[in-house]
């Protein structure tokens, strides 16, 4: 992702509905697991990485590109700099892996994920988000880099392989598909922008209804997939 889409991010992401509802999921799903050492990639400014810090975790912020490394510097996070596909991380060494938003900018997607395997314990989790339909394929994907959009058979594909057990995988931000997918037809350059107040907590409330409602195996923007090690 260019520098200036990363410094986007990091002024947004603390308020923004989006990556408050992500960092929520990141948390909900973490819960209950025993904290250890994790690892962060494609960390950005680093707004997961310091919730899994929050909640007890030894968690590693990996950044391939320089502003974003900056920038989770910055916010005084000890950040790594390396190429998702060689992870600088010894054999077996980690409890999870987080990689949010993150696969769908790799070419080599496979070696990234066989570099996971590498660097997680026996039952380690790696904890996986994309974007997802390609018929939403946008101007906006183009400004942050994209290479892909998954569905779930593509990302089903990447995943499986011996030594992983898929545990599941789910759809996000299903209700506001529509609007996504209109909004994306009509507008120029990223998503990532400032909102007036009242639309960011309208927002807001309808992704946060998607926590209690059946809606994760239907078409949405994003999917979720959680792993295990085995």
């Amino acid at each position: 992702m260019e520098g200036t889409e990363v410094r986007k991010l990091a002024a947004l992401e603390d308020d923004h509905w989006w990556y408050r509802e992500r960092r929520h999921i990141l948390a909900r799903t973490v819960a209950g697991m025993t904290p250890g050492t994790a690892l962060d990639i494609g960390a950005a400014g680093g707004g997961n990485t310091r919730v899994l810090r929050d909640l007890g975790w030894n968690a590693i912020p990996l950044e391939y590109g320089p502003e974003g490394a900056e920038v989770a510097a910055e916010r005084d996070l000890a950040v790594i700099r390396a190429d998702a596909t060689r992870l600088p991380i010894a054999d077996g060494a980690l409890d999870l892996v987080v990689a949010y938003d993150l696969l769908e900018h790799l070419v080599d997607d496979e070696g990234c994920v066989s570099e996971v395997m590498r660097v997680l314990r026996p039952h380690g989790r790696f904890l996986v988000a994309v974007p997802c339909d390609p018929k939403l394929w946008s101007d906006h994907d183009v400004a942050v880099d994209h290479v892909r959009r998954y569905t779930r058979e593509t990302l089903t594909a990447l995943l499986d392989r011996p030594g992983l057990e898929l545990r599941s995988m789910t759809s996000w931000n299903v209700l506001l598909r529509p609007v996504v997918a209109l909004r994306r037809k009509t507008s120029k350059g990223s998503d990532l922008e400032d909102m007036h107040p009242v639309v960011n907590l309208g927002l807001r409330s309808i992704v946060t209804a998607e926590r209690y409602l059946p809606v994760k195996q239907l078409p949405g923007v994003t999917l979720f997939a959680d792993l295990r090690r085995v």
